[in-house]
């Protein structure tokens, strides 16, 4: 990490937000303005929608996303996932990881600053509500200074009255994409004391919400978050970051009207400062941890170059060796090598959601059960059946032996399976065979799954004869 423009080091050894005595620093960012702002008001707003309207939103009847751990039921894009696709979610869980890997390896941690639900609420939901009710930065410094009087009384309680409510609106998204919607309404309308597990989650939820927001806010980015914490380890001085050219700006001097600059272009206006929400200075260097690549620094300062007559640039998208070498963005042998890993994965990941059944099911043999010989000399074994749809369609069944010819299968206790939309059905059944087909003690045979004529799915399991 380079510091030839900084030989103080000391900003490195604690974070912006605390101070020498360990107490909380409250920031009072300055609200930006420029072209990156806007377009990350714009992407931000968009990405709310999609939030907010996500878990209401339907493919094929079943919801675009529903991770329901109580029931070990997950619903992706339209496709229901159970416990037997572990394999399936273990190798999107990994690709999904390396991609965040080899993005922060190439871009640092722009979707920390543009696309995290937590910078997206904060920065484009509470902390604009913030400036609505209390003004910019001085002006908030101001209000929480001054005597409680009615202008600061409803003020404060109504911007917290909002923050409660948007919280609540919040948690209960949040909630929807874990029970769902059908759930989350039932919790809604029927009475309290029908849903007091749903309603206290409600609560704990809005709780959460509200005290990371009103109170919390850039310390999950610096503290809690794990991703903040990964970027010393993923990073190196070839990732693009939010840079300070020192090369261009130092060495720093006050702009003086009538007297001619020989210093750098940096003026030393403090306003890069003045805006970044996790309260750093961008020109102690680059790939500072509560840094969040929200470009914020970066439209201040063009705004200043704007008015002094220089290029925009002197903060920028660019590497540290970029920075130092004064050259131009490439990518590095340990990205193609980490996307070509990526690559492979992502075609694995694709083949085995295109292979994957939308019914399957698992027979085995009733434990403590031997064969039986039946009077006409077939032979024949006990197994229990349990069948999953994955669809949002009942579907009825029937099995068959495919494998080997001549078996016969007969339904214990029932005369057929149901198999209701999203559940499971179980069964018990003979399996029959006829001495001729045996090769062996323990041989394999296929059952087949019918539904109206349809195999929809098939599976083998082991069949127990006399010794041949």
């Amino acid at each position: 990490m380079s510091t030839t423009f900084h030989p103080d080091d000391a900003f490195r050894e604690h974070i912006s937000t605390v101070d020498a005595e360990g107490k909380r620093v409250w920031v009072y960012p300055k609200k930006p303005n420029g072209p990156l702002y806007n377009y990350r008001k714009w992407l931000s707003y968009a990405m709310l929608v999609v939030l907010f309207a996500g878990p209401w939103l339907r493919i094929n009847d079943l919801p675009v996303l529903m991770l329901n751990l109580p029931a070990q039921k997950f619903i992706i894009f339209g496709q229901i996932f159970w416990p037997q696709d572990f394999f399936i979610l273990l190798v999107a869980a990994l690709t999904f990881v390396l991609f965040i890997i080899v993005f922060t390896i190439v871009y640092g941690r722009v979707f920390c600053g543009w696309v995290c639900p937590q910078t997206i609420f904060m920065e484009m939901v509470f902390r604009r509500i913030e400036y609505w009710l209390e003004g910019d930065a001085p002006q908030q410094k101001a209000l929480d200074r001054a005597d409680w009087d009615w202008n600061k009384i409803w003020r404060k309680t109504t911007k917290h009255a909002l923050f409660l409510l948007i919280s609540f609106l919040i948690a209960n998204t949040f909630l929807a994409y874990i029970i769902g919607t059908d759930e989350l309404v039932s919790i809604v309308t029927d009475p309290l004391t029908a849903h007091l597990g749903g309603l206290a989650s409600m609560v704990v939820f809005t709780g959460v919400f509200y005290a990371v927001f009103a109170r919390f806010r850039e310390q999950v980015c610096t503290i809690a978050c794990p991703y903040g914490r990964l970027q010393g380890v993923l990073l190196d001085k070839d990732s693009l970051v939010v840079a300070y050219d020192y090369q261009r700006g130092e060495p720093r001097e006050k702009l003086r009207k009538n007297q001619a600059r020989t210093a750098g272009d940096c003026i030393d206006c403090h306003q890069c400062v003045q805006v970044c929400p996790t309260g750093i200075d961008i020109r102690n260097g680059a790939q500072q941890l509560e840094c969040v690549n929200c470009t914020a620094c970066i439209d201040a300062c063009n705004n200043i170059m704007d008015l002094i007559n220089k290029p925009h640039g002197l903060i920028k998208h660019a590497s540290e060796n970029n920075i130092a070498q004064g050259t131009k963005f490439r990518l590095t042998g340990r990205v193609k090598a980490l996307s070509g890993v990526l690559a492979v994965l992502m075609l694995g990941l694709t083949f085995l959601l295109v292979a994957r059944s939308n019914v399957q099911a698992t027979v085995l043999r009733t434990p403590g059960q031997l064969f039986q010989k039946t009077a006409h000399g077939t032979i024949t074994n006990l197994y229990n059946v349990s069948i999953i749809n994955k669809t949002n369609r009942p579907y009825p069944i029937t099995l068959k032996v495919l494998e080997p010819a001549g078996g016969t299968i007969s339904l214990v206790g029932t005369n057929g399976l149901k198999l209701p939309a999203q559940g499971i059905t179980e069964g018990v059944f003979f399996a029959e065979l006829p001495k001729s087909a045996l090769h062996a003690t323990n041989q394999k045979i296929r059952i087949g799954i019918f539904s109206q004529g349809r195999l929809i799915a098939e599976t083998k399991t082991k069949f127990l004869g006399p010794v041949q």
